[in-house]
């Protein structure tokens, strides 16, 4: 009974923290990623850079100044609580900033492909910017909604160094699964790992697959 639990709760918390994660960097990101492929500010690129950062950063150097971040000094002491570290809600934070760029990228690529084109002949149709936005941007850019969904999901579910640095190892609260698998390897519980690993290899081929399917259907179904 200890054992299915040790591997059932890393896996519903993994998911319960992609699931918030991924909902966050949708709603913040899009808005985001419309900025980046559509503004003309210098500042621009600095901000796209920033918001890549992540993808070469160390996830231990990312996580340090997280957990300074979120600690009484930090977020924390803003929001009058000791700190946001080793706590569920710290690997929400750590997560939306580690797996921004896994969203926001394919946003604006899909932005940046439709072109001035379809916004012209809307504009013509007295449609409003917000009209443009809803029926003309965001059907067009589903397959990069999609693809930045998918992906910044499956990446969350694999996060190691960082959610490792803000959360700790606490069962029910911060272990998550490649904590868990981490976890087991040290205390020489291979046959738990095994499970764990297997089905996070087979999770990560379903999610490429997925990816490809989505992107060559829709590719294939727009007009």
């Amino acid at each position: 009974m200890e054992t299915s639990s040790a591997l059932l709760d890393p896996i519903f918390l993994t998911l319960r923290l992609a699931g918030v994660t991924t909902l966050i960097l949708l709603v913040v990101g899009t808005p985001l990623a419309w900025w980046l492929a559509h503004s003309k500010s210098h500042f621009k690129e600095v901000a796209g850079t920033l918001v890549a950062l992540p993808l070469v950063l160390p996830p231990t150097v990312l996580g340090f100044y997280l957990l300074i971040a979120l600690g009484p000094d930090g977020l924390g002491g803003l929001f009058g609580v000791r700190t946001f570290a080793f706590s569920f809600e710290g690997l929400v934070f750590g997560s939306v900033i580690y797996s921004l760029p896994f969203v926001v990228q394919p946003i604006r690529n899909a932005f940046e492909a439709i072109g001035a084109r379809p916004f012209e002949v809307a504009a013509t149709l007295r449609a409003s910017p917000v009209d443009r936005f809803v029926s003309v941007a965001l059907p067009l850019a589903m397959p990069g909604f999609l693809t930045g969904a998918v992906l910044g999901f499956a990446h969350t579910v694999g996060e190691f160094g960082v959610v490792l640095m803000i959360g700790g190892n606490i069962p029910g609260e911060t272990r998550v699964l490649s904590v868990a698998i981490y976890d087991f390897v040290e205390t020489l519980d291979f046959e738990a790992a095994h499970i764990l690993s297997a089905g996070l290899l087979v999770f990560a081929f379903l999610i490429l697959l997925s990816v490809t399917l989505i992107t060559r259907y829709l590719g294939n179904a727009r007009p």
